[in-house]
C-alpha cells in the first residue's frame, strides 16, 4: 500500500499532552546540562563537551517538536516547512552526536587514545555539517511537508505526497538512525568489555598493589555514564522505527495509541534522560546543583528578613504599645537611628 494513500493518524488530547511535557521537560533537561557547562569550569571535561553539543541538538529538536505537536499540522504551511526543516536538522545532528560520543569513548577507554583539537573538529563537521547539508537539500527541492502523523505526532517531516518519500526519509533521518542501531552497540559492548577486563586485571593484583586500589581508574565515572548514552537512545529511538516500517508495510498498527505515544516519547525525551543521567544521578553535579539552591534560598532568607535597624524600632514600638515603662534600658539595647 502507497504511503499516500494511507489514513492521516488521529491524535488524542492525552497522546498530545503527554509528547507535549515530553518535549517540555527534554527541553528543560537539555537547558540545565547546558547551564551546568557553562557555570562550573572544573565540570568541563572532553567527555562532557560532547555531552554539551548533543544537549544543543536536542534542546532545537526538542522546541521544534513542541511546536509541531502543539500546531498539529494538516498542510504544508510555511511554518510547517520551518518546523520540518528545524527538527531535521536538530534530530539528524542528535543521531550523529551520539555516534561521536560512543566512537569518542571507544578510542580514549579501549585503544587509549588522548583526545585532539582535530578530533573534535571532525566532530564538528560531521555532526553539524551533513546534517545542514541534508536540512537544506531537502527544502530546496520542497521534500519537507506534511506527513499526516503517519511517521511523526504532529510535527511535520517528508512530505506524504512526495514521489521519493521512502529515499528522503532515510536520508533524512531513518538510515542514520538504523546506522546508529547497528554501531552503538557494537562500541558499547568493546567499550563494557575492555572495562571489566580492566576492573578483573585489578582485582587480581589487589594483593600485591594495595595502594592501587585507591587511585582512580583511567576512567572517570562521568565517561563510565556516558556508555549509557546508546542504550538510553535505542530504548528511546526504536519506536519511531517500527512506526516507519509499519508504515512502509501499510499496517494499521501504525495508528495505535500507544505505540504513537511511545514514539513521541522517544523522540522528544533524549535531553530529559541524559539530564537525569548526567546530572540528578551524577553525584559531583548534584550536589554543586544542591549547594548553589541551598546558597540561593540562604540569600533569599536574609534579604527578606528586616534589618537590624528596622527590628530595633520594631520591637520598640512594640514594647511602647504595650506600656513598657523602662524605655532607657530599651533605648540603650536599641539605639535610635
Amino acid at each position: 500500500m502507497p504511503l499516500s494513500a494511507a489514513p492521516q493518524t488521529q491524535l488524542f488530547p492525552f497522546e498530545r499532552i503527554v509528547v507535549l511535557l515530553s518535549c517540555a521537560l527534554s527541553f528543560l533537561g537539555s537547558g540545565l546540562l547546558v547551564g551546568t557547562h557553562a557555570l562550573w569550569p572544573e565540570l568541563r571535561t572532553r567527555p562532557r563537551q560532547l555531552l554539551l553539543y548533543l544537549s544543543l541538538a536536542d534542546l532545537l529538536s526538542a522546541a521544534s517538536y513542541f511546536y509541531g505537536v502543539l500546531m498539529d499540522f494538516g498542510s504544508s504551511s510555511w511554518d510547517c516547512v520551518a518546523q520540518g526543516a528545524l527538527s531535521t536538522f536538530a534530530n539528524t545532528s542528535s543521531f550523529f552526536w551520539t555516534m561521536a560520543v560512543a566512537f569518542y569513548l571507544y578510542l580514549t577507554i579501549v585503544r587509549g587514545s588522548h583526545s585532539s583539537a582535530a578530533l573534535l573538529c571532525f566532530f564538528h563537521v560531521v555532526s553539524w555539517g551533513v546534517p545542514l547539508i541534508i536540512t537544506v537539500a531537502a527544502v530546496g527541492l520542497k521534500k519537507i511537508g506534511y506527513d499526516a502523523s503517519d511517521v511523526s505526532v504532529g510535527w511535520c517531516w517528508i512530505d506524504i505526497n512526495s514521489e521519493d518519500r521512502v529515499f528522503w526519509m532515510l536520508l533524512a533521518g531513518k538510515m542514520w538512525e538504523i546506522l546508529a542501531y547497528v554501531t552503538l552497540p557494537v562500541f558499547y559492548l568493546l567499550i563494557k568489555k575492555h572495562i571489566n577486563r580492566a576492573h578483573a586485571a585489578l582485582s587480581e593484583y589487589r594483593p600485591i598493589l594495595s595502594r592501587a586500589t585507591d587511585s582512580q581508574p583511567r576512567t572517570s565515572v562521568a565517561d563510565k555514564k556516558l556508555v549509557l548514552i546508546p542504550v538510553i537512545f535505542i530504548f528511546l529511538r526504536i519506536w519511531s522505527t517500527i512506526r516507519f516500517v509499519l508504515t512502509l508495510c501499510g499496517s494499521p498498527a501504525v495508528q495505535n495509541p500507544l505505540l504513537v505515544v511511545l514514539h513521541g516519547i522517544g523522540n522528544t525525551f533524549q535531553g530529559g534522560a541524559n539530564c537525569i543521567m548526567f546530572v540528578f544521578c551524577t553525584r559531583v553535579v548534584r550536589n554543586k546543583l544542591l549547594s548553589s539552591w541551598c546558597c540561593f534560598r540562604s540569600e533569599a532568607s536574609e534579604d527578606s528578613l528586616p534589618r537590624p535597624e528596622s527590628r530595633a524600632l520594631s520591637r520598640t514600638s512594640s514594647l511602647k504599645d504595650w506600656g513598657a515603662q523602662d524605655t532607657d534600658r530599651e533605648r540603650d539595647e536599641f539605639p535610635s537611628t
